[in-house]
């Protein structure tokens, strides 16, 4: 299976490196950045290094897209990719929310979108519950004010997280205010309500902690099939604070399953 990647960044870049290393029938064929020039040097360490092209070329040449970009770039990647009827592999939960319309196009064209969620345990138990009933779905997520301290909400609210002594509350509302709020910190927040109850009734909190190095996240379901308690303390990467190790396994765990005649969870 021809994979290509969008966005080379921190995900980006992580993944590539163990798509390479791992044994899975799996060929990252092309990459795609807005600055073209700069991911193909960072690139070019690679055993095999994939070319950089446009998001039409990376389209055209690969049967399967993983968007790794920012936010702002996923309606023109979910769209190409869609539009060609080919497998788009995101971890942009909030972006999902923010174009609603994706689901219709992927249908219409028969391209399929798979969310990654790695960075999030529980969601078959979620996705379970929710085919019965479920009364409510409350999750506080903790992070490092470092983790923070450059997302759109903080900046324009002016919230200053550079001298915390003691956890700060800085967002509580549903799922999809908090998606819009915070398009590039709260993606497992926007895939929870997605698999449970909805973003709408989905609610969350988000706090500043600068006793915290991980980015945690709680999460209770109570529902007429069972009672879930969930926390999970992600290890943040050295190059972005803000971004988990654990986000481009869940990925690569995601394009396994794709090729896997064994696939494990609902």
């Amino acid at each position: 299976m021809k994979v290509g990647i969008a966005g080379y960044g921190t995900i980006g870049q992580a993944l590539a490196a163990k798509l390479q290393d791992c044994d899975l029938p799996l060929e990252l064929v092309a990459i795609n950045s807005r600055d073209a020039e700069k991911a193909q040097s960072e690139a070019s360490s690679l055993k095999t290094v994939p070319q950089a092209v446009s998001i039409n070329e990376l389209v055209r040449q690969c049967d399967v897209i993983v968007d790794c970009a920012p936010t702002a770039a996923f309606e023109q990647i979910a769209t190409e990719t869609l539009t060609a009827g080919k497998v788009l592999v995101t971890v942009n939960g909030a972006a999902l929310l923010q174009h609603p319309e994706i689901e219709g196009l992927a249908k219409d064209s028969g391209g399929r979108v798979v969310l990654a969620t790695g960075a999030l345990l529980g969601l078959d138990a979620v996705r379970a519950a929710a085919l019965g009933t479920i009364y409510s779905v409350d999750m506080i997520t903790r992070k490092p004010p470092t983790s923070l301290v450059k997302a759109e909400y903080v900046v324009k609210n002016a919230i200053d997280l550079t001298a915390l002594d003691k956890p700060l509350k800085i967002f509580s509302g549903s799922a999809s205010e908090g998606a819009a709020a915070f398009p590039a910190n709260v993606n497992v927040a926007a895939a929870l309500g997605l698999a449970g109850i909805g973003p709408d009734r989905t609610r969350l909190e988000i706090w500043a902690d600068p006793a915290l190095e991980r980015n945690t996240h709680n999460i209770i379901v109570d529902a007429d099939s069972a009672r879930l308690e969930l926390k999970i303390e992600n290890v943040p990467t050295d190059e972005n604070p803000g971004t988990g190790k654990i986000t481009a396994l869940s990925i690569l765990a995601a394009l396994r399953a794709l090729v896997s005649p064994i696939h494990i969870g609902s």
